[in-house]
């Protein structure tokens, strides 16, 4: 669980809690969290913890990823951008027995036109994501953005980490690299607040919760901007509904 922007492969096992919470409730745990965990040390220095995240979302004609079928259920297919980054990161998020694990690989954006090739070269860093896609008959559907928080610390079982993810925004994809276009907001007056950890839950992140007064919920960023951009249709909209 190396901070997000960590350029190394990782498939390390993790839990993850996420939480829908108000602003000004984020506000307050945002300044608890300045309190009690340092910085991400991958931060941009304007925020001192925080940064941009864009992602590209993939799924196949028939949306098996969103509709949860099969193997599509338990991993997801996206590639990442930090900020205004010339890199970006291949990933695949894996789910196994309630546990979440990442493998990435990066790659500099003019690359990503690889990832088009009927053919997946074996001399290229991201050959496995760019074989998996094939495989899987997998294709960008969506791109989401937001600012994210991230406040980090390490512990006796080791590294936790605390982010806010807010200004959500999603538009359909263009292709195989980063749409520049404005973006329509798919997340209103609800801020993502999320807990990672291994092992058992830390005692400073059982004690925000108590604080706090936090239930934890599903929420997925991907079916939630696939239902706002009506990708799917009326019916099939996510189950993990926003609270109102």
């Amino acid at each position: 669980m190396s901070p997000s922007i960590d350029s190394r492969e990782n498939r390390e096992f993790a839990s993850e809690l996420k939480f829908l919470v108000s602003p000004a409730l984020a506000e307050q745990i945002r300044g608890w969290a300045r309190t009690q965990l340092a910085p991400d040390p991958y931060a941009e220095r304007a925020t001192g913890d925080g940064y941009r995240i864009t992602s590209l979302y993939f799924d196949t004609e028939q949306f098996d990823v969103f509709h949860r079928r099969g193997s599509y259920g338990r991993s997801k297919l996206r590639i990442r951008r930090y900020g205004s980054g010339a890199v970006a990161f291949l990933e695949r998020k894996l789910k196994t027995r309630g546990l979440l694990t990442k493998r990435r690989s990066i790659v500099k954006l003019d690359e990503l036109a690889r990832l088009t090739e009927t053919e997946a070269s074996r001399d290229w860093a991201g050959y496995w994501f760019h074989r998996r896609r094939l495989a899987r008959r997998l294709n960008p559907v969506c791109q989401i953005s937001y600012c994210r928080t991230a406040r980090v610390a390490m512990t006796a079982y080791g590294p936790i980490r605390l982010t806010l993810d807010e200004e959500l925004c999603a538009l359909p994809a263009a292709g195989m690299w980063f749409d520049e276009r404005e973006a329509l907001p798919i997340l209103n007056d609800h801020i993502i607040l999320e807990l990672k950890f291994r092992y058992g839950m830390p005692a400073l992140f059982k004690y925000l919760v108590e604080e706090f007064a936090l239930t934890p919920r599903p929420f997925s960023k991907y079916r939630q901007a696939a239902a706002t951009l009506e990708l799917v249709g009326a019916s099939e909209s996510v189950d993990e509904s926003v609270p109102h």
